[in-house]
């Protein structure tokens, strides 16, 4: 779940980079008293992911506007679904449409994706887990639209965890050296992850008693063996050029975790419309 007060601070951001100092066309088109209700409505077929972020920003705006949510975050919804119904104050209403638009967009299209990705490893043990390649600022957001699409969060930020990659690995020597520097600096630490591309470090990861070992695009194949090598003796990740014709396949090697920034930055905005 994401920090509210964090958001507060974002819809403010999001508000003044839309609007400035007014919204010119909804005060020389729309009288100031004027009241209206407008209804959201999905166009697509779609998981919902940021409603309430979505309803906060029109309140945010204008404190006088009424929401009526309709569906909640992880919920699929088919095409023509009415998601949200404002009312109130038609210029606010019109004014800070596009910011809440645009957030519920992003958010239900990482949703979206992200249930789609899980579908196409069902029948599998693998779970499906993001990256922090997000957008800077929306971490906490699109991470949050991974699990309403079924997904699960792998580190929210660097001092969520230790992964150790093939640069850290090469500055300490081997990977051996790399998780005696970690434990000895850190003893308390209860997790331990080796980036590994080659089967070899595989072996070095276990000898070392990792407690996850990733697969760096390695092919199925060589997944495979490192699976069996591995024997249940840590938890195993697979990454690196995962795309969702090939996920199941990879899924089928019996990892533990396959992770995809292809869920955060290439899920496409779904279409979201706002009719009166």
């Amino acid at each position: 779940m994401y920090d509210h007060f964090q958001i507060e601070r974002l819809i403010d951001l999001w508000l003044t980079e839309d609007i400035g100092s007014c919204d010119l066309t909804a005060q020389l088109m729309i009288d100031e008293d004027a009241i209206s209700t407008f209804h959201m409505n999905a166009r697509e077929p779609m998981h919902i992911a940021g409603i309430d972020v979505a309803a906060r920003i029109f309140t945010r705006y204008d404190s006088r506007l009424t929401i009526t949510k309709l569906v909640k975050d992880g919920e699929r919804v088919e095409k023509g679904k009415r998601i949200m119904t404002i009312s109130g104050p038609a210029r606010s209403i019109v004014t800070a449409e596009r910011p809440a638009l645009n957030i519920l967009q992003l958010l239900c299209g990482i949703a979206t994706e992200t249930a789609r990705y899980c579908a196409a490893m069902a029948g599998t043990k693998a779970k499906l887990i993001d990256t922090r390649k997000t957008t800077p600022g929306l971490r906490m957001l699109e991470k949050h639209a991974v699990t309403c699409g079924g997904g699960l969060n792998h580190r929210l930020g660097l001092d969520n965890g230790v992964m150790l990659k093939d640069n850290h690995i090469a500055i300490a020597g081997n990977i051996k050296k790399a998780v005696e520097r970690v434990r000895e600096r850190l003893p308390v630490l209860t997790k331990i992850e080796v980036e590994c591309d080659r089967i070899e470090q595989v072996q070095e990861s276990l000898d070392a008693q990792v407690d996850v070992i990733m697969l760096d695009n390695m092919s199925v194949d060589e997944m495979a063996k490192a699976v069996k090598l591995v024997n249940g003796r840590a938890k195993i990740e697979a990454s690196g050029g995962i795309r969702i014709d090939t996920i199941h396949a990879i899924a089928m090697t019996g990892v533990d975790y396959i992770s995809t920034s292809k869920i955060t930055q290439a899920a496409p905005a779904v279409d979201i419309g706002l009719d009166e």
